[in-house]
């Protein structure tokens, strides 16, 4: 009896050894995300993002017009489709059910994509749900993303970071004209843009958090309407290489979000805005089966 005890003592030992710890890394950011939250800081990013380089104009072709910037984006693509496929075949990717694919199908104009933001990962979601739409290959979708990501991102990532159809800001005043005649550009001949509104990452953050005013801004502009994204999760049984489970995806796409023609400019924004955050509050309280509240204090 004591042998077959300690044999099973071992084995139990064996296979909690086989269980990753969580990754400090993770915990210290899970813990910076409740401080932020706590103190209403939600468009602060909660882990460190490379030291931003400033991007000047003659270092950025948004528009892709040149035959280098092709041949790059479409090497980059075809990296990012391998990579992709590999993480949905390896589990570390996991996209449980899509909801709402009519809504995206259904618009015939360009169109400002919105989406809550809590994993570099939660792109390829998009992008991957956009390529099983009616719309791949006839628009293509274009993402904004921060200077620093585009400027200073090694590897892989940095190579996808700046070529595959990214729209990265600013703080050079040349560039950003530029930027914001390519938003211009794209949204009247018809393409998407991807834009997190909330304007920071908090990884595997489940609420939604305040939008800002920008994407509502260029949606208005060019009068076209924003489609909204809330992708919720749910734990996997596998555990990932941090020491935390996996998450499952659903990806709820929403009904496309008009300006109305008879507000005030401004008003139209915060029209859009509100109607947006009200439609990602919904989807929360209905998926998680609880009222949305912050601890702000």
């Amino acid at each position: 009896m004591n042998g077959r005890r300690a044999g099973k003592r071992t084995k139990r030992a064996e296979k909690e050894e086989k269980v990753p710890q969580k990754a400090p890394d993770r915990i210290a950011v899970l813990e910076r995300i409740q401080q932020l939250e706590r103190e209403g800081r939600f468009d602060e990013d909660a882990e460190d993002d490379p030291p931003t380089i400033p991007l000047e104009p003659d270092q950025i072709d948004y528009l892709r017009r040149s035959p280098a910037s092709r041949l790059r984006r479409k090497a980059a693509y075809s990296m990012a489709e391998r990579f992709v496929d590999k993480l949905l075949k390896d589990g570390s990717l996991v996209i449980k059910r899509v909801d709402g694919m009519e809504n995206l199908d259904a618009v015939k104009s360009g169109a400002i994509l919105t989406c809550n933001h809590f994993n570099p990962f939660d792109c390829f979601t998009v992008e991957k749900v956009f390529r099983s739409s009616v719309h791949y290959r006839k628009k293509k979708l274009f993402k904004v993303i921060r200077e620093g990501n585009y400027t200073n991102f090694p590897g892989l990532y940095g190579f996808l970071f700046r070529n595959c159809d990214t729209l990265p800001l600013s703080q050079n005043k040349k560039t950003m004209y530029n930027f914001l005649q390519a938003v211009d550009t794209i949204l009247q001949r018809g393409d998407f843009i991807l834009i997190y509104a909330e304007q920071s990452l908090w990884w595997n953050y489940r609420k939604p958090k305040p939008l800002k005013n920008g994407a509502f801004k260029f949606a208005v502009k060019n009068r076209v309407p924003v489609i909204p994204i809330f992708i919720t999760m749910e734990d996997c049984s596998r555990i990932g290489a941090d020491g935390f489970p996996i998450q499952e995806y659903t990806v709820f796409i929403e009904k496309p979000i008009y300006p109305d023609p008879g507000l005030t400019e401004r008003k139209q924004v915060d029209d859009m805005r509100d109607r947006n955050y009200g439609v990602w509050k919904r989807i929360y309280e209905d998926f998680y089966g609880v009222p949305l509240t912050y601890t702000t204090q």
